[in-house]
């Protein structure tokens, strides 16, 4: 399952993500809409407003769905001494329907925190009215921990109305937003948390209509049972979309795994991505079981080369000898397609 999928920073495990750049949002309050919402939304906090503290403009939505991406993932922002990142499901259901939804969920960066350490937070969720100018959406809370990254999806609004919609989706556009009101932290420190009120941080993500760059890289590993196991190892680097990357596994898992073989894309921290317009891709990561011939094969959805993706999870270690390792071979692959850009607004 690919909720496992979380975001690295470089290989580094000390060093944070970097942080989005803070600018003040244009969006106006206007007070409460005299709107009667349609029973199939799921907005409670319907024609509430407020001033979020992240801002996420989506341009060429249509695209971003014909990507096959099932999510996409935002860039870092930062609020209140945590890196956190805005993730929309575009195809998520409910438990008993068929309805599928534009959701939305919060997702704190793995490296805030740490072993007895909790976040719990309240937050709302949101998407713009273009029309009414102000955010309709829903309150929700969390507790963050160690290995529970993510928080409840929350729906917003069915995917058809939104496709159709001339007030939250203008010129093939749609903006997600997120503020976070309270955070109660629980960790030896006991130290307490501020939200600390700033300009709103705004983000830009634009997908290609055509033109995806793609390729794949096979990592033949001949020596898997001589490596240091309580390590990782990387593979060499391989090229695509003018940028070189690696995959880094954990034979026997990393800091956020349990029992199982962790397994990262990494960016080259020799390639410079230093530019103000950052791409965006997709990407699978699989393991070829050589005794049936299919690979056990887990989907990134869209995300920000900033850093590094992967699961914690990929693959339990009393599975690795049903076909995965054979002898001292176990056969890796990666594809990873560039979809687009993303800067700060």
């Amino acid at each position: 399952m690919w909720y496992d999928l979380i975001l690295l920073a470089e290989e580094t495990r000390g060093r944070g993500r970097s942080m989005g750049n803070c600018k003040s949002s244009s969006r106006a309050l206007l007070g409460k809409a005299h709107v009667v919402p349609d029973p199939e939304w799921r907005i409670p906090d319907f024609g509430k407003t407020h001033v979020p503290d992240f801002e996420w403009r989506i341009d060429d939505f249509s695209s971003l769905l014909k990507t096959g991406a099932k999510r996409a993932t935002s860039g870092p922002f930062h609020c209140s001494g945590y890196n956190w990142d805005l993730q929309v499901s575009l195809m998520h259901k409910e438990a008993g329907s068929v309805t599928p939804y534009a959701a939305l969920r919060l997702v704190p960066s793995e490296l805030s925190l740490v072993p007895a350490h909790t976040v719990h937070a309240v937050f709302e969720l949101s998407i713009y009215n273009h029309s009414k100018g102000m955010y309709y959406g829903c309150k929700a809370s969390y507790s963050f921990d160690f290995k529970n990254f993510y928080s409840k999806e929350h729906c917003l609004i069915p995917l058809k109305k939104l496709l159709k919609s001339s007030a939250f989706l203008v010129d093939d556009s749609c903006v997600f937003a997120v503020e976070i009101l309270k955070i109660d932290a629980c960790s030896p420190e006991k130290k307490a948390v501020v939200v600390q009120k700033k300009p709103t941080t705004v983000q830009n993500l634009f997908v290609q209509e055509k033109g995806f760059v793609k390729g794949t890289y096979t990592w033949n590993m001949n020596n898997f049972l001589e490596l240091d196991l309580d390590h990782s190892v990387r593979s060499p680097t391989f090229e695509v979309g003018g940028h070189k990357w690696y995959i880094r596994m954990y034979p026997r898992g990393d800091l956020y795994s349990t029992d199982c073989l962790s397994l990262y894309l990494f960016l080259d921290a020799s390639d410079e991505l230093h530019l103000e317009s950052k791409k965006v891709a997709v990407m699978t990561l699989s393991i070829l079981n050589q005794k049936n011939g299919k690979h056990l094969t887990k989907n990134s959805g869209l995300f920000v080369c900033d850093g590094g993706w992967g699961w914690p999870n990929f693959l339990g270690l009393k599975k690795l000898k049903k076909g995965y390792v054979v002898g001292s071979s176990c056969i890796v692959k990666a594809d990873l397609t560039i979809v687009g850009l993303y800067n700060d607004g």
